[in-house]
């Protein structure tokens, strides 16, 4: 057996924690650039930390997803200003433009030397500047991950920028910052954090400590997303919501993926569709297809087995099948009102360019078993 498991240098989780943030942002410079999304009175509480520590803060607004652009512009400014660290509060839009940024400022040439599909790939070659990731939202787990997933509007696509050199530094979990995130969002992270916790428990890259960690996440998305939903200030399912997102960003970071992602990708680079929701619109539709392939190509499969533990865990019953698990998260999926593809404008027509874009995907290779054309038509036209 051979394994790899690598995570944030430091993790700080609990009630309260952002309090730190200014005392811990001081050990690693006295300027920072500050990354987060549109309100700037979201990230007003860490500025006034930041301030009370005497580092200067230089604030960075992320309008929507992440583009090649968004991350040129804001290596720009943290080179003119000097910043000598890099903070990002808010969601995983927000963490991997930070991440990004943070990595690209201390390599040479462009963001397209490093991303991958659609640019060189190259590796990159010097730690970034020190990155503190704050997550406002439970569910991309990106405060513990090696990549960023970056759009680019000229190819129609999301890609990724991926190197250990780009684990955070620091990942300060507050489950209080999600108290305030509407069910809308409270629903599509949720199911970003369940399929990243699902996905890497089924792919082809098993690792024993992400099994662990990801069948404890399954077990408090069980429990805890739904009460979230309808009760957003129910303290402990927003801790239970954030350590499974948590899990889910380690799983993904050190196992695979699988068809959600690979799909996900090319459907956020063609349209404005949000991660979260083309993750839970995908989900069952992926186990399900899975699962009826492994049966008529695989029966004996040690991954069936794996779908069946998920089921137990997701339904609290011991005799469970896989198809009872999918069953279940289609349930949910219909309580958490997620919206079908064709909201976003998606039809009939797209189905063949989201096909051979999302055979591309690095996501799509770890997927359990592999999908014909055929098969991942299907899915996508289920989605719609």
């Amino acid at each position: 057996m051979q394994f790899e498991f690598a995570t944030a240098r430091r993790i700080l989780f609990g009630d309260g924690r952002l309090a730190q943030a200014g005392r811990l942002a001081a050990e690693f410079g006295d300027r920072a650039l500050v990354v987060g999304g549109a309100s700037r009175e979201r990230i007003k509480p860490l500025l006034e930390l930041l301030a009370e520590a005497n580092v200067a803060a230089i604030p960075y607004a992320v309008h929507g997803e992440p583009t090649v652009a968004t991350v040129r512009q804001g290596v720009e400014l943290a080179r003119r200003e000097n910043c000598s660290l890099v903070l990002a509060m808010g969601g995983g839009s927000v963490l991997d433009c930070g991440k990004s940024i943070a990595a690209m400022v201390t390599n040479p040439g462009d963001i397209l030397d490093y991303l991958e599909v659609i640019g060189a790939g190259k590796t990159l070659t010097y730690p970034g500047l020190p990155f503190i990731a704050i997550p406002t939202t439970a569910g991309t787990g990106s405060e513990v991950t090696r990549n960023a997933v970056i759009g680019s509007p000229e190819h129609r696509v999301k890609v990724s920028l991926r190197s250990l050199l780009m684990l955070p530094r620091l990942a300060l979990i507050d489950p209080l910052l999600t108290h305030s995130l509407p069910p809308t969002e409270t629903a599509f992270s949720g199911m970003d954090a369940l399929t990243q916790l699902i996905e890497p428990y089924v792919c082809n890259r098993p690792n024993p400590i992400v099994d662990a960690i990801c069948k404890d996440g399954i077990r408090l998305v069980s429990q805890s997303l739904k009460r979230a939903y309808d009760a957003p200030t129910d303290a402990l399912a927003r801790r239970e919501m954030a350590l499974a997102a948590l899990y889910g960003g380690m799983a993904l970071a050190n196992a695979g993926l699988g068809a959600v992602h690979g799909f996900s990708g090319p459907v956020g680079g063609m349209r404005p569709a949000a991660h979260g929701a083309v993750c839970a619109r995908l989900l069952p539709i992926v186990m399900e297809a899975n699962i009826r392939a492994l049966r008529a190509r695989s029966p004996e499969s040690q991954t069936l087995i794996r779908y069946r533990e998920i089921a137990q865990i997701l339904t609290g019953d011991g005799n469970a099948a896989p198809e009872d698990g999918v069953a279940w998260v289609y349930r949910l999926r219909q309580d958490l009102n997620i919206p079908p593809l064709a909201a976003y404008g998606f039809s009939e027509a797209d189905l063949p360019e989201l096909v051979e874009k999302s055979a591309k995907a690095s996501s799509m290779a770890a997927n359990p078993v592999q999908l014909s054309p055929d098969e991942m038509t299907d899915i996508l036209r289920k989605a719609l």
